[in-house]
């Protein structure tokens, strides 16, 4: 998806110096990114942690930690470590699930788990594991980052028009959406509406403001002046139409009088049961994943093109979860909006990220007051545009445009999602892309084919002979092979294969466009022999049946 964008940037020199001589080069062009994020991950932050059932503060210890402790250690040079939407729907589940019915207990088990899953995270950066995230097809990643969206929409729409669901499961959840909107709070509806509107209209209409004043900070400024104008700082009812309406302390963001107050340590009682280990594998490897495909994400709009050390990156992330669970605080990851704003605002190294998280300690310092004037409403509108931006109909078009097989495998990954949990729904998602790799032509025998072990001639070129499979299942020893080659020609030869999946067609494209902007040649024989299954260039490719007899036995 980012790979044009990555052709297209121009290579800026000199690379700025990494450690405290990046932070004298570069302090003035970092701090004022660190600035500007700060003021988009500030609506967030509480908006994520009151979506995932934990204090508000929770989420601003999350970003604090992550600009702090991690930024100066993470191994890539311009993401953004906080909470993310990506992880809403686990930790509200481990709430819900450890506490029983208690809030409070749920979220102090919930930290616990975060504990182990964070020494987890350690574990695999120390065994070099951060390069198995390739291993998830493209469209099983979509599928899940989808099957959030719906289901934070499901959670967040509720608040947003003061109603308090009694449903818990997304689409249950969805199914009582008609029921909150027929008795919706008006007063509480008027701010998440207006917070929705904000947020899509606002870089419409105004334009380069908006990279000065985030429409999610607008949202909440808009929200903060509704509720002082209607009262919402002392509990009191209402009549509107004939009916009455209350305002309560639910309806407003709660924070601790000061800093100290607002740190919570984990609850081991329930570490060791089946429900404990069923989170602590979803939040070690989901967060794993989310955050290791946003700093590859972000890897391809950095304009000195360089390249992280994921396991680095991975290493410094379960680090700051540990500490940041040991406080009280939400799990963190690379989150892409925030990454992407400090790119697009001239960040230069990962000092943009201390400052970040620097700016975010001050408001939790001093703008304690206010912020406990911040509607949940607003937060909750801010939320609902992200969802339905995550699964939007626009997703499943794109997927069907690719192929009709990836629009299944996209599906099947929500679907099992939403009737299932997380990890269950991208184990299916996987399974179902497996079968259609399968359908489609590529051979059992050959789903795992180990990828040739080749270095560059005395001339510096490098032939690859491609398997008979090329699939998401051998993407991994695909990129362990060209991932680190100086050569200076390099040549993928498909004559002897049969099928290429989607997920391996992007990673061929990727390379071939970062060939380009380091003048390196690059072309695949034989590539042209196979027939796209549609007219998108990232579409998976097959020989055509008439044609199978004459294929060449498989290279491995």
């Amino acid at each position: 998806m980012h790979a044009n964008s990555a052709a297209s940037s121009p290579v800026v020199s000199p690379i700025p110096a990494d450690g405290l001589a990046g932070l004298q080069q570069n302090w003035k062009s970092d701090l004022a990114a660190g600035v500007l994020v700060s003021l988009i991950a500030l609506p967030l932050c509480l908006g994520i942690a009151m979506a995932s059932g934990f204090p508000a503060f929770g989420g601003l210890i999350t970003a604090i930690v992550g600009g702090l402790i991690v930024g100066p250690l993470c191994g890539s040079r311009l993401s953004i470590k906080g909470p993310a939407a990506g992880l809403i729907a686990i930790a509200m589940a481990s709430v819900e699930a450890l506490g029983n019915g208690d809030a409070a207990v749920g979220y102090k088990c919930t930290l616990a788990v975060l504990v182990v899953a964070a020494a987890c995270q350690m574990v695999f950066a120390i065994f070099k594991l951060g390069r198995f995230g390739d291993f998830f097809p493209a469209s099983v990643v979509h599928g899940m980052l989808a099957a959030i969206g719906v289901i934070i929409f499901s959670k967040q729409v509720h608040p947003l028009l003061g109603v308090k669901p009694l449903a818990k499961e997304p689409i249950p959840l969805l199914m009582e959406i008609p029921h909150s909107l027929s008795t919706m709070n008006p007063q509480v509806a008027l701010i998440g509406l207006t917070s929705v509107l904000i947020v899509i209209l606002a870089p419409k209409l105004l334009g380069r403001v908006t990279k000065f004043l985030p429409a999610p900070l607008l949202a909440v400024l808009a929200g903060v002046c509704f509720s002082l104008a209607f009262g919402f700082t002392t509990p009191h009812t209402y009549t509107f139409n004939s009916g009455e309406y209350a305002i309560e302390p639910r309806h407003l963001v709660t924070l601790p009088s000061n800093f100290l107050e607002g740190i919570t340590f984990p609850d081991f009682s329930q570490l060791f049961t089946a429900t404990s280990l069923q989170f602590i594998i979803m939040f070690s490897l989901i967060g794993s994943i989310e955050s290791l495909l946003t700093v590859k994400a972000v890897d391809t709009i950095d304009p000195f093109k360089r390249k992280s050390n994921m396991n680095r990156d991975l290493l410094a992330l379960g680090f700051g979860n540990f500490v940041t669970a040991l406080l009280g605080g939400l799990p963190m990851i690379s989150e892409v909006v925030r990454s992407f704003a400090n790119t697009s605002y001239g960040a230069k190294t990962r000092w943009a990220n201390f400052f970040h998280g620097a700016c975010l300690l001050v408001y939790a310092v001093v703008l304690a007051d206010a912020i406990h004037r911040v509607p949940v409403a607003a937060l909750a509108g801010i939320l609902c545009v992200t969802g339905y931006r995550l699964a939007a109909p626009k997703h499943f078009a794109e997927c069907k445009h690719i192929g009709m097989e990836q629009l299944i495998v996209f599906v099947s990954t929500i679907l099992g999602t939403l009737l299932t949990d997380l990890l269950v729904g991208v184990i299916i998602g996987v399974f179902v892309q497996f079968a259609c790799c399968i359908v489609m032509g590529a051979p059992l025998r050959t789903a795992f084919t180990r990828m040739p072990r080749v270095s560059p001639d005395t001339s510096g070129s490098l032939t690859v002979k491609m398997p008979t499979t090329c699939s998401f299942t051998n993407v991994i020893g695909f990129k362990s092979i060209l991932g680190d080659l100086k050569a200076k020609s390099i040549s993928l030869d498909f004559s002897a294969t049969n099928f290429v999946d989607h997920t391996f067609m992007r990673e061929v494209l990727t390379f071939k466009n970062e060939a380009s902007t380091t003048g390196v040649a690059f072309n695949t024989p034989g590539l042209d022999r196979l027939t796209p299954v549609s007219e998108h260039h990232e579409a998976a490719r097959r020989l055509q049946q008439k044609s199978a007899g004459t294929h060449q036995p498989v290279h491995s």
